[in-house]
C-alpha cells in the first residue's frame, strides 16, 4: 500500500509566509498613503512649481465668504492681464485685507498662492502623509530608521509652512 502524502509544513515556513504577507501588505499601505499625499498636494504645487510661462500677479483680498476669497488680480508677469474679480481658496493662508503673490490656474479666474509660502503650504497634505505613513513603516515594516525620518521630514514641512505661511 502506498503511504498517504501529507503536506509538511515547519512552523519556520509558516513564520516566513507570514512575514512576508506583513511586509507586502505594510508596503503596499504606506506606499498609497504616501501616493494619496502627493496627489492632493500636486493638484496646487503643479500651478506653483511649474509656472513659467503661467500668469503671475498679485491678490488684493477684499472679501471671504464661505470657502473662497475674492479681490482684484494685479499681473506682475507680460501676457497677464488685469482682473476685477479672481478667487483664491480661503485658508488659513489667505486673509481679508492683505495682498498675496498668486499664480493663474489656466483658463480659469482662480489663483493659487506663490512663492515660497504657497509652495509650502501646496505641499502640507505630503507632509501629514508623511507622518501618517511613519507609523506604518514602524509598526508594520519595523524599519525604525526609515520611519524616523519620515516623521522628521514631515514635521519639518509642516513647522516650515506655519512660520512661513
Amino acid at each position: 500500500m502506498i503511504p498517504a502524502m501529507r503536506a509538511v509544513t515547519s512552523p519556520q515556513s509558516a513564520y516566513a509566509a507570514l512575514r512576508i504577507g506583513r511586509l507586502t501588505v505594510m508596503g503596499a499601505v504606506a506606499g498609497l498613503i504616501l501616493i494619496a499625499g502627493v496627489w492632493a498636494s500636486w493638484g496646487t504645487a503643479q500651478h506653483v512649481m511649474l509656472s513659467k510661462g503661467r500668469e503671475q500677479g498679485t491678490i488684493a483680498v477684499r472679501s471671504c465668504s464661505g470657502d473662497v476669497c475674492t479681490g482684484p488680480y494685479t499681473p506682475v508677469s507680460p501676457g497677464s492681464r488685469a482682473r476685477s474679480r479672481v478667487v483664491i481658496d480661503q485658508s488659513v493662508a489667505v486673509e481679508k485685507g492683505r495682498t498675496y503673490t498668486v499664480t493663474v490656474k489656466p483658463g480659469s479666474d482662480e489663483v493659487v498662492r506663490s512663492g515660497p509660502a504657497g509652495l509650502l503650504y501646496a505641499w502640507v497634505p505630503l507632509a501629514g502623509a508623511l507622518l501618517l505613513a511613519s507609523v506604518v513603516v514602524a509598526g508594520g515594516l519595523r524599519l525604525t530608521r526609515a520611519a524616523w525620518v519620515m516623521a522628521g521630514t514631515g514635521l519639518a514641512l509642516l513647522t516650515a509652512t506655519i512660520l512661513i505661511v
